[in-house]
């Protein structure tokens, strides 16, 4: 998967869903092949597409498009 599919998939995806995901969730639903988010293409997330990462239920953190 490249980095332009990965950001156009989870894009799509908030956007359906604005209330946002956990990675889980994330990786779970759209079946990415990443144990975990690539810190560097989550930095490009957020100033690309306007990724917000925020503190959800215990240690998972939720990820949203800012509104």
């Amino acid at each position: 998967m490249t980095y332009l599919e990965y950001k156009t998939t989870l894009r799509q995806h908030l956007k359906k869903y604005p209330a946002g995901a956990t990675w889980a969730n994330l990786r779970d639903t759209l079946k990415l092949p990443y144990d975990r988010p690539c810190p560097t293409w989550t930095r490009q997330l957020e100033e690309e597409i306007g990724l917000v990462r925020r503190k959800g239920q215990g240690r998972a953190l939720v990820w949203s498009l800012r509104s």
